[in-house]
């Protein structure tokens, strides 16, 4: 699989990256480790370099099962984000913390539970107000420079934060929330991004699984979707029917609703990379059957379109 520059980094990263946050076994319930370990082997077979994780899912849960997938595979053939903000206790309770001192004690919790050397891409997971952003890029830096970490990026930033953390230090990516049905950022944080050669992970491009095609709006959950409201009456109905009405776009490629969803996810100039939440090698081998797909800028507009409605 082709691999692609993230950013102004030097990170080489495939454009399908695999996401990891239902290995925290908590928003996501329960997933059985053989079967996300193999999900993990299966996409490097397919030529996947790309993971995500964050020691946020399931409090450093998702970060040990990723590296126990990982512990036989040649370092190099491997890219690994992470992330860093959630100062989690062990009595269960958390709050933000970017400050210098915590991000580079927590940065090495993040490789023990790696097994990892050095971490490829680490992460601010949200921003921190009430820590100088100075500290924290400091930390970072220091981080580089000790061999820790090879390049660092945000998530979940608005674009006067974004803006902000790039006055203070040289974050070369920014994991956002997109999709064909919310694609939030479009008349902001994606042209900077662009402009500035920063380097954007779409995460959420299958829409919690709404951009599968797989459901009918009549599904009910027993993961974070319970409480999601277009998960819910007619508003899901309306949105899965929308989604389902993709399948004659779909066919004309010889693509999935899924393959769709993130093949036009990709097209915008400004996303390098579609995160997607792997539970299984199915899922995997399914989405990475949309890298190099090219659609029509009139079915693009099609699609966009229908989604809408």
């Amino acid at each position: 699989m082709d691999k692609i520059r993230l950013g102004s980094s030097e990170l080489k990263v495939t454009p399908v990256c695999f996401g990891c946050w239902q290995m925290g076994q908590t928003y996501w319930g329960k997933q059985p480790k053989d079967v996300l370990i193999d999900a993990v082997h299966k996409a490097i077979d397919l030529g996947v370099n790309f993971f995500d994780t964050a020691d946020a899912y399931g409090d450093g849960d998702a970060e040990e099962i990723l590296g126990e997938a990982l512990k036989d595979v040649r370092r190099s053939d491997v890219v690994v984000a992470t992330k860093v903000f959630h100062h989690f206790y062990s009595d269960g309770h958390r709050h933000g913390d970017l400050s210098h001192d915590y991000v580079i004690w927590e940065c090495e919790q993040s490789l023990e539970r790696l097994g990892l050397d050095y971490i490829d891409l680490y992460q601010c997971h949200s921003f921190d107000p009430y820590t100088h952003p100075g500290d924290t890029a400091e930390a970072m830096e220091k981080l580089k420079s000790d061999g820790k970490i090879r390049a660092y990026g945000v998530s979940n930033h608005t674009i006067e934060q974004l803006r902000t953390a790039r006055s203070f230090g040289n974050y070369s990516t920014l994991q956002t929330f997109y999709n064909l049905i919310e694609p939030k950022g479009e008349e902001d944080l994606l042209p900077m991004s662009l402009a500035e050669d920063v380097g954007v992970l779409a995460y959420s491009p299958l829409m919690r699984g709404l951009l599968t095609g797989k459901f009918t709006g009549e599904e009910t959950f027993d993961d974070l979707r319970d409480n999601d409201d277009r998960f819910k009456g007619e508003r899901f109905k309306r949105l899965a029917t929308n989604v389902r009405n993709l399948k004659p776009i779909a066919d004309k490629y010889g693509l999935s609703i899924t393959q769709l969803s993130v093949a036009a996810t990709l097209m915008h100039p400004a996303i390098h990379v579609a995160i997607v939440g792997i539970k299984n090698a199915d899922q995997i081998s399914e989405a990475v059957g949309a890298v190099g797909k090219t659609i029509e800028l009139e079915d693009y507009h099609a699609i966009r379109k229908t989604l809408s409605a």
